[in-house]
């Protein structure tokens, strides 16, 4: 019986459980994407970004990095991080707002254009 029904709903175009969990995966999947682009494209550019990125690969880019000053902190991975939570972090190093040394030292020499690139870059995961 079970199975007529399932014979019987896929014929009259009712998705399965299955299907419909694929099709809700798909569209998430495709508004990510969208999103991430839309970031990128929001004034950076990802080849500009990927120019200036060498400053940043020296922490950033080494797996399970820690820096020992001024205390010892986790250093994150930028590769896939959220674009507007990197240009906020990146524009609150320069204002002063949060505090890092090294981040404050780095983020003042960087333009609001810099920074905006390199967002780009690293949300279409540094590539």
């Amino acid at each position: 019986m079970a199975h007529r029904l399932k014979w019987h709903l896929l014929k009259k175009g009712v998705p399965t459980m299955k299907q419909s969990a694929m099709i809700k995966l798909l569209a998430g999947s495709l508004l990510l994407a969208i999103s991430s682009i839309a970031q990128a494209q929001a004034g950076g550019d990802a080849a500009a970004g990927k120019q200036k990125a060498s400053m940043c690969a020296g922490c950033h880019a080494i797996e399970g990095y820690r820096t020992a000053f001024p205390k010892v902190y986790h250093v994150p991975k930028l590769k896939g991080q959220h674009g507007e939570y990197m240009l906020k972090a990146l524009e609150g190093y320069k204002d002063g707002s949060r505090s890092h040394p090294s981040m404050n030292a780095i983020a003042v020499t960087l333009t609001a254009q810099d920074m905006k690139d390199l967002v780009a870059y690293y949300t279409s995961g540094g590539k």
